[in-house]
């Protein structure tokens, strides 16, 4: 995690170095900066908090409460805020406690610090599954924020709730039991598909394989790789990246499409492509034209693993889906 660190006493500013010597020894980035009268407590809460994945305060919580309050949006993206005495004793997450990481962090900073983690959670303090804390660590997509609440509720009442796994082999936490039997339960997913009752948790293993006209805008390419996925009743949470060809590396549409749907965009040349093996549709005026006869099944495969729709056809515009298997 990328961390600033905020103290506010002599004692305090001691502690964030350690704190920050901790952490850095765990991979995470961290940043302290010590109050001083010329500094803007403001200025620096709203800096940090746009750009980091968590915001420490050392000192009283209603300093960090008020600092945070102005900009706080949405638990789904606000990043994780804590605060600290400057004793280290106690560590409480304020914001962001299970997307966010705010718990995690606090845990870790309590053993650096020797202190308690104060976690205030429902499902932490009962020991229970999170759906919200499961997705973060298998980096899974939430389908439905509201439902996944009422999953937690529903645990916190004592129900038993089902457990549908098709994508990798997580075994059913306490609380659940396998199939679609219950009312209410998880499904961990690609598909587009509802079922009342059932929160999908779906793993980023589709890889869209494209192929397009130059110039061809965002926008008819969004087109018909939602229409490609809905004709394979995949969600498009499931989609992991975009591949292509090499030539295509800087198309516009195809660049600006998977920095906005948060993609990954990998070209590669034909000579790779023509390597992989399968039953592909290849064209011989696509093999004249850029060197091998089909792109958007060869790439997919090559960079998503299994083909799962062959190619469709748009005007000026290919494309096709691979699936990769989900490992735990």
């Amino acid at each position: 995690m990328d961390i600033a660190v905020i103290s506010f006493t002599r004692a305090g500013n001691a502690l964030a170095l350690q704190i920050e010597e901790g952490l850095k020894k765990t991979g995470h980035v961290c940043v302290c900066t010590p109050w001083e009268k010329s500094l803007s407590l403001k200025q620096w809460t709203e800096t940090e908090f746009s750009r980091r994945d968590a915001l420490v305060f050392i000192g009283a919580t209603g300093i960090a409460v008020r600092a945070v309050a102005p900009w706080l949006k949405d638990k789904m993206t606000d990043p994780a805020v804590l605060a600290i005495d400057e004793k280290g004793r106690f560590v409480i997450p304020l914001v962001s406690g299970h997307v966010g990481g705010a718990n995690r962090l606090a845990k870790e900073i309590g053993r650096i610090t020797g202190g308690e983690a104060v976690i205030t959670t429902a499902t932490d303090v009962n020991g229970l599954f999170a759906p919200d804390v499961f997705a973060v660590e298998h980096g899974l997509a939430i389908s439905d924020r509201q439902l996944a609440k009422q999953i937690s509720a529903a645990l916190l009442d004592g129900k038993t709730l089902g457990w549908v796994c098709e994508e990798g082999d997580y075994p059913a936490p306490e609380g659940f039991s396998r199939g679609f039997h219950e009312k209410m339960g998880v499904w961990i997913t690609v598909s587009s598909k509802e079922r009342p009752g059932y929160l999908r948790l779906i793993p980023r293993t589709v890889t869209i394989g494209a192929g397009c006209r130059k110039g061809t805008p965002k926008e008819e390419l969004e087109r018909a790789f939602l229409a490609v996925l809905k004709e394979a009743e995949i969600s498009p949470l499931a989609v992991e990246g975009i591949a292509t060809i090499d030539r295509k590396q800087e198309e516009p549409g195809l660049v600006d499409l998977a920095r906005e749907r948060d993609w990954k965009f990998a070209c590669y040349p034909a000579s790779r492509l023509e390597e992989v093996s399968g039953d592909f549709s290849d064209s011989s005026f696509v093999e004249k034209t850029v060197g091998v006869g089909n792109v958007c099944e060869r790439a997919a495969v090559l960079k998503g693993g299994e083909l799962i729709k062959k190619k469709r056809i748009f005007p000026g515009i290919t494309v096709a889906l691979a699936k990769r298997r989900k490992m735990i």
